[in-house]
């Protein structure tokens, strides 16, 4: 795991210069890699090339970047890691390859050198994202992993060609001109992040996952017509998954992958340095940690943040699992001012406006891993692949239910539950909730009967699903001359039948929710802190083998994640996590009406808002006031101009 960053100009450039460039960019991301520093330019090419180093393979001065090929015809920037890199050298070995150590970056490049570009990244399994230069054909290749664990940033600014890790890359480039896209905002403020391939700096894009751009030196100032070719595609995946259904029972259906994930995560285990995993105590941590620890001969390294406000703690639930299982397990909880402590880094931390609230938590417990370890396996994805949110189920009965009503009635209905403040649902709620199963109870109920007023008056199943993931339901009506970018949700999109619905919302999560948010959540946040993170359920095979599975096999009785649920009945007992699905959630409305009302009401002031001459200051403050006076569902909403605010006032500076 590494940081990568470079630049391309047609033409050529003085190499001395070039060099010192180079390395100011890697030196802005020195979190991802602070183990070494590398660069490599050719002037006369007019390519220049750098490396942050985080050791974790080949510890040795032999893994160091950028890395020639054995011929050296081909130069590499590599982040990430390639898992079956050792298979791929055993399929090489009759072809005289003079290996000089052991990386996965070399012997990455030993595939490119012998199979070409696409065929390599089709053969690895891995995490990644990296920059090639051919040298014969003086051509620049930039490439991305299947589901977007790694972040590749590229575009066109002051005749310059970019790339890099992160933002901040190619903003320490005395060239770049960071001219903000007024037009991604509304896509920020209806998502809480920024959705591929757009970022909030025109001229510059994040590759999309499972993609790779091959640019001729030539035609570096003409990238928006080298086409973007992809190697591998989550449509590709569920179209093929859907039309060739695995056939044989549940059991045989939970051994085959219960058998491949024990394979993943040993070879996810793999590492030169100290490994951990996050556990939260949720089911998908608690599968990857069991899986860990039924493998190794001494206790897995596990960690957890608690806190102490009721409802948004479940330090404990791990703490049991952990017991159980017999890790080593480290806890640490924090109060609500070591929480907010974090809200200063946030603009630095992201790059670009970033809005998932859980971002705090995630960084904090990154922060405590990597004070014992450097390698650390997270649960994430098993949600998107196997049916674990609610919605997934909750949608498909509220369809049903109010398809039959007029639209009239709907929208009426809708407004109604709009009418009464969060704060009286969640009274009422709590009056009636003993009452309720397990599955059925809710955390958050107010905020959750809230969106129920907004999805009954929608149209289709795809606008409820819209709904569902917007802050802001009509984000251009607060910023006045702004128009909102097309992205997956207003695509037509093959695969999967809009009346599917718990299977296409959970492949639209897989293409927008999961590699914009979460994994750019998780990413920013371990290497924030030089920490590596693993995603065992983002191996492409198990994403293969998920879509291959029929949905009754995934949830059942409104209840998702049902093949993973058994195989960790084979190591857990069930009352250890068979409760309902918390999340990784912070108290914001609170926080905003309390400890952080001045910090939020200064940025939220008729003067800060009109400073940044984006929004309608008068909408932005109503919203600010109904929520300090009705305890509204609102907080959410404001959070992401908060955040966009603050990321203005940071980069003004």
């Amino acid at each position: 795991m590494c940081g990568i960053a470079g630049f391309a100009l047609k033409g050529g450039f003085e190499a001395d210069s070039a060099e010192r460039e180079a390395r100011a960019m890697a030196d802005a991301i020195i979190h991802r890699g602070p183990d070494g520093l590398g660069a490599w330019v050719d002037g006369a090419a007019g390519i220049a090339m750098s490396h942050r180093r985080l050791s974790i393979i080949d510890l040795s001065s032999t893994g160091a970047q950028p890395m020639h090929s054995d011929s050296n015809r081909y130069v590499i920037s590599f982040n990430g890691e390639i898992y079956n890199h050792n298979q791929l050298r055993t399929e090489l070995s009759g072809e005289g390859i003079r290996w000089r150590g052991t990386s996965d970056t070399e012997s990455f490049l030993a595939a490119v050198e012998v199979w070409g570009i696409e065929r390599a990244l089709k053969k690895a399994i891995g995490m990644f994202a990296f920059a090639l230069w051919d040298k014969k054909t003086e051509e620049l290749t930039l490439a991305r992993d299947r589901m977007g664990e790694k972040p590749l940033y590229y575009g066109n600014n002051s005749h310059y060609f970019f790339f890099g890790s992160e933002l901040k890359a190619l903003k320490a480039h005395p060239r770049f001109e960071g001219v903000e896209d007024i037009d991604t905002l509304p896509l920020f403020l209806r998502h809480g992040y920024i959705p591929s391939p757009y970022s909030i700096y025109k001229g510059i894009k994040k590759l999309l996952p499972g993609t790779y751009l091959t640019i001729p030196l030539s035609s570096v100032q003409q990238i928006e017509s080298v086409p973007i070719v992809h190697y591998w595609s989550l449509e590709g995946t569920v179209k093929h998954g859907q039309s060739n259904l695995f056939s044989g029972t549940e059991e045989e259906a939970t051994q085959e992958l219960e058998d491949l994930l024990c394979k993943v995560v040993k070879n996810q285990s793999a590492a030169d340095v100290p490994i951990g995993a996050f556990l939260s105590g949720g089911i998908d941590s608690s599968t990857v940690v069991a899986l860990m620890q039924a493998q190794s001969s001494t206790p897995v390294k596990t960690f957890t943040i608690g806190f102490r406000e009721k409802g948004y703690n479940e330090a404990e639930h791990a703490k049991a699992v952990a017991k159980y299982l017999g890790t080593d397990h480290t806890e640490l909880y924090l109060s609500p001012e070591e929480a907010q402590g974090v809200i200063p880094q946030l603009p630095a931390l992201y790059d670009e406006p970033f809005a998932d609230s859980s971002q705090i938590p995630t960084s904090l417990i990154s922060n405590l891993t990597r004070q014992h370890v450097k390698v650390s396996l997270s649960g994430d994805g098993g949600d998107e692949l196997f049916g674990g949110y609610n919605r997934y189920a909750w949608t498909r009965k509220i369809w049903n239910k109010m398809k039959w009503l007029p639209l009239s009635a709907r929208k009426l209905i809708g407004r109604i539950i709009a009418s009464q403040p969060e704060s009286r649902w969640n009274s009422l709620y709590h009056i009636v909730s003993a009452a309720l199963p397990q599955t059925l109870r809710l955390r958050q109920a107010g905020v959750k009967i809230h969106k129920l007023g907004e999805i009954i008056q929608e149209q289709s199943p795809d606008l409820i699903y819209r709904s569902l993931v917007s802050q802001w339901k009509s984000p251009c009506e607060i910023i006045p001359g702004s128009k909102e970018n097309e992205t997956f949700l207003t695509k037509e999109l093959g695969g999967i039948s809009e009346s599917d619905i718990e299977q296409r919302m959970m492949f639209l999560d897989g293409l927008t929710y999961l590699p914009d948010d979460l994994l750019v959540k998780v990413d920013r946040a371990a290497m924030g802190t030089s920490l590596e993170t693993r995603i065992p359920f983002l191996d492409h095979r198990v994403v293969e083998l998920a879509w291959r599975l029929p949905l009754e096999m995934k949830i059942k009785s409104g209840v998702g994640k049902k093949p993973i649920r058994k195989i960790l009945e084979n190591h857990l007992p069930r009352e250890l996590f068979d409760r309902p699905k918390m999340g990784f959630a912070i108290p914001v409305g609170d926080w905003l009406r309390g400890s952080l009302r001045d910090w939020a009401e200064d940025l939220l002031s008729e003067k800060q808002l009109g400073d940044s001459n984006v929004f309608d200051v008068s909408k932005i403050r109503r919203v600010w006031a109904r929520h300090l006076t009705e305890g509204s569902g609102l907080a959410y909403q404001l959070w992401t101009v908060l955040i966009y605010q603050s990321w203005r006032e940071a980069n003004r500076q």
